[in-house]
């Protein structure tokens, strides 16, 4: 018999975070989905236009979605930094969001500005307006969790602003840029300060 200690057992392996990136692919993918079948096969009209003859500037309307998308990453990041409240709200969202690699960051943050830009502005705010269309997306935010209620908030301003792009540019590349901007930025930033290793 030996006098050595048995073996301890080898650590759990991390859980996967392959898994939550892709039930997001499939879920977003399902909203867009529904909001091109709602635009094009119910409605008859362009999902990615919000007149049927509007058109896109290639130039100026990502333009727009990148300063807007700096601006609101630059107040979160002022909320983050001076206040107890914006303090506890990237606490609470960066442990629900744990490690991340860069790639899994910038795969959620298009599919989310994706998803949610198709059916927030491109389905609903035609058929109900600016202010219920940023209501909902708000509503979509709610989290009854304490540290993250003011969340919905911070989405109801964000949901107001890329509504406000989608009316000013009559299409969705400016909100879908800073939508993605955002998410790409924030959830890195949450993950890497916030999120564990």
């Amino acid at each position: 018999m030996s006098t050595k200690e048995a073996p301890l057992s080898p650590p759990l392996p991390r859980p996967s975070r392959r898994l939550p990136v892709r039930t997001a692919i499939v879920f977003y993918g399902v909203l867009f989905g529904a909001a091109w079948l709602w635009r094009g096969a119910v409605r008859g009209l362009p999902l990615w236009r919000s007149e049927p003859g509007g058109s896109i500037d290639w130039v100026r309307d990502p333009l727009i979605g990148a300063i807007a998308a700096a601006l609101v990453i630059a107040l979160s990041a002022v909320l983050t930094a001076r206040t107890a409240m914006g303090r506890a709200l990237a606490e609470a969202l960066g442990a629900a969001l744990g490690p991340l690699r860069v790639r899994d960051c910038a795969v959620l943050a298009l599919v989310s500005g994706l998803g949610e830009e198709a059916v927030f502005r491109g389905a609903l705010q035609p058929e109900v307006g600016l202010l219920w269309a940023s209501l909902l997306f708000a509503a979509a935010h709610f989290v009854p969790r304490r540290g993250l209620r003011v969340w919905s908030v911070f989405a109801l301003g964000a949901g107001l602003l890329l509504g406000a792009l989608y009316a000013a540019t009559g299409n969705l590349v400016a909100p879908v840029v800073a939508h993605a901007s955002i998410n790409a930025v924030n959830l890195r930033k949450l993950s890497r300060e916030y999120g564990g290793s």
